[in-house]
């Protein structure tokens, strides 16, 4: 069984600006793996998800251009990296055959300018509090 929950939620300025950093964090981690499948693809090199995953994400922690990446919970980031492996991966059955119904496009890139910001959590990303307040890891609320 699965479950999900949908929050609306109306956060101090200060949390955000935290929100927002998890948000562009997302689409940056987002479009890295789409790009790491695309070269891969078109080199016509196999890489496993944990591989894309440790170079989207781990490695890219540690470069100096990306540390900003630390400041965010990792359970975004993996979700991230999972939306795009989903994405990549129906795309794929499609074009084989294996999955139903009409063919699918490739996955399009996460933009800047779109409004629509999500984020995937984990369980052990978020927790509702006992005075009905919602925590979100590294960023409170």
């Amino acid at each position: 069984m699965q479950l999900r929950y949908n929050f609306r939620i109306y956060p101090a300025p200060g949390r955000r600006i935290a929100l927002a950093g998890a948000f562009g964090c997302a689409r940056v981690v987002y479009n890295d793996n789409l790009r790491a499948r695309e070269a891969a693809y078109a080199a016509g090199v196999k890489f496993s998800d944990s591989e894309i995953q440790r170079r989207v994400v781990t490695e890219a922690k540690r470069r100096p251009e990306r540390v900003w990446l630390s400041q965010v919970s990792s359970v975004v980031l993996v979700q991230a990296c999972q939306d795009a492996r989903a994405a990549y991966r129906n795309w794929l059955d499609s074009l084989s055959g294996k999955r139903k119904g009409p063919k699918l496009g490739k996955p399009r890139w996460r933009s800047r300018k779109d409004n629509r910001q999500a984020i995937r959590l984990t369980r052990n990303g978020f927790s509702v509090r006992a005075n009905r307040k919602l925590y979100v890891a590294k960023v409170g609320i």
